[in-house]
């Protein structure tokens, strides 16, 4: 077809025109937001580089989650923050600890809404690192025993989905065996598969208040340059268990969620991370962007790249948005 016998923009003209023949949508049921919940009442911490999102504490968890729950979305991914911290994260796999609380809170209160558990130690560790520190380096094995602990421990309060998202070798593996032991079979596993070592999770640490107190994390989150490794690692969390699989950070690794869309058919997510959502938040106001424009921009790239869900900081917005144009055009 050469021009002018073919002539693309005749389909662009109007927006019925380009609606009609769009072929990504995004949906509200694509949509996991995450939430931060702490210990206390009446707690409603603002959290610096992420506007709109705040510590919460339970009771104040469950009056948030009234609009996300009217406007459908399916579900909910909560990170906890604990009384105290300690050297092998205690908290994190108490079944008095604080995600383990907001969890039973809720599923009572909503026991529809699909509740995804973060499972990790770094939000519970005083050195803010993954695991059990042994020789300045996380002990990859030592560590697979307390989190498999934390996964039972979120089952046991209700967690519909739990996320292991520390990247250790091995630990999906461990988690599934746990769970099936303590006779949650049926508990799904959310893998964080290929989770980046990046510089996009900075608003994420302070919200978590998990940033390490030495060194980093590139000994057991990935290099960023590295894509064919990413494959591997999505292929071992498969073949020991995960139920679903991840893709983090997601916009600056469009490729990779790309590539693992096409390579593996299980449910894939990507992780719209914290840095991701600051810098459209801070572009737009200081005039530079339209941010509610270059938010579904960014979403539906999301999706394009092959992403069956997304977790995003602007699931709610996002809502919003794509409810107000429903309603515009069924008027």
């Amino acid at each position: 077809m050469r021009f002018p016998e073919y002539r693309a923009r005749r389909l662009r003209r109007t927006e019925a025109l380009r609606s009609m023949v769009r072929e990504i949508r995004l949906d509200v049921e694509d949509f996991i937001l995450p939430f931060f919940v702490r210990h206390g009442k009446k707690l409603k911490a603002p959290i610096s580089g992420m506007p709109g999102h705040f510590q919460l504490s339970v009771d104040v968890l469950l009056k948030e989650l009234e609009e996300p729950v009217d406007r459908g979305i399916p579900a909910v991914l909560l990170f906890g923050l604990p009384a105290k911290k300690d050297p092998v994260g205690s908290e994190g796999y108490s079944d008095r600890g604080i995600v383990q609380q907001a969890v039973r809170a809720v599923k009572d209160r909503y026991p529809n809404l699909v509740v995804i558990t973060d499972v990790c130690l770094c939000e519970y560790t005083d050195h803010g690192h993954c695991g059990i520190i042994a020789d300045n380096d996380v002990d990859n094995d030592a560590t697979l025993e307390l989190l498999a602990k934390a996964a039972v421990s979120h089952a046991k309060a209700g967690a519909d989905i739990v996320a292991p998202s520390d990247m250790m070798d091995g630990r999906i593996g461990a988690v599934r065996e746990a769970l099936d032991e303590a006779g949650f079979e049926m508990t799904p596993i959310l893998a964080y598969a290929a989770k980046y070592a990046s510089g996009f999770y900075g608003p994420f640490r302070a919200a978590a208040e998990s940033a390490p107190q030495f060194g980093d994390r590139r000994s057991y989150q990935m290099d960023p340059a590295n894509s064919d490794e990413a494959i591997r690692e999505v292929a071992m969390d498969v073949d020991e268990g995960a139920d679903l699989i991840m893709v983090k950070p997601a916009l600056p690794y469009l490729d990779v969620i790309w590539r693992v869309r096409n390579t593996f058919d299980l449910p894939l997510a990507a992780y719209n991370v914290s840095g991701e959502f600051a810098m459209i938040k801070a572009a737009a106001q200081n005039g530079w962007i339209d941010g509610d424009r270059c938010m579904m921009e960014a979403l539906t790239s999301i999706k394009r790249a092959g992403a069956d869900l997304i977790i995003s900081y602007h699931a709610l917005e996002a809502a919003r948005i794509l409810q107000g144009d429903s309603r515009k055009r069924e008027k």
